[in-house]
């Protein structure tokens, strides 16, 4: 998670033991079988970023195929949890801040970020992808997935700010409640998050999940 936000990276520090069971919800099981093979496809044979690894849950299907992989996290016991889980020589994974990410331009010529755009505020949605792409190569494939709101499977809206970001209330296993950004942004959105910033900018729409991809621009 972004450690420019210490809040969601409280959260997500606290719920890391029980964070895969995301994953377990029996009406999604057949769109994550298709997005983890869309993973694997995308980077075969690329030097990947991935930002906001959290568990490894996504790593272990992008290092399927991919030359090597870099998983980038600010909680700490998230990427313990990830470094337990995929033990592959072609994967490392390092502490960073997804807003600040080091830099090493034209090393990764992927790059893959799974369910964290919509933590990010709108306001920081283009400067995010920005940075992104100036740690890239040029014409570097780039994949974000994330969630659709779909009511009675996803968790309600608590509210909304003045600057039109909204946010859950989630519960940890103790009952602690945490108030978590959750933006569920449509493809309008996400088209304008990277206008002028990506060429061949492709949206698919999964019942439960959104992914759009694109390429960094050669100049």
């Amino acid at each position: 998670m972004a450690a420019a936000d210490t809040s969601l990276v409280d959260y997500y520090r606290a719920s890391a033991p029980h964070f895969d069971g995301v994953y377990a919800k029996p009406e999604r099981q057949d769109d994550l079988r298709e997005l983890e093979a869309m993973v694997a496809a995308e980077f075969a044979g690329r030097r990947v970023l991935e930002v906001a690894c959290g568990t490894g849950y996504w790593t272990r299907f992008i290092a399927t195929s991919a030359l090597d992989v870099t998983g980038v996290d600010a909680a700490p016991e998230m990427l313990a949890r990830a470094r337990r889980r995929i033990s592959a020589r072609n994967v490392r994974f390092v502490d960073g801040d997804a807003y600040a990410l080091a830099p090493d331009p034209g090393s990764f010529d992927g790059a893959f970020a799974g369910f964290f755009l919509s933590h990010v505020p709108k306001a920081k949605l283009r400067p995010f992808v920005a940075q992104l792409n100036s740690r890239l190569a040029p014409g570097a494939r780039v994949l974000f997935i994330d969630n659709r709101f779909v009511d009675g499977s996803s968790s309600p809206i608590d509210h909304a700010d003045a600057a039109g970001d909204t946010f859950q209330e989630r519960r940890l296993a103790d009952g602690t409640p945490h108030h978590v950004l959750k933006n569920f942004l449509d493809e309008a959105e996400l088209r304008s998050s990277v206008e002028g910033l990506a060429a061949g900018v492709e949206y698919r729409a999964f019942r439960y999940y959104w992914a759009l991809r694109y390429a960094v621009p050669q100049s």
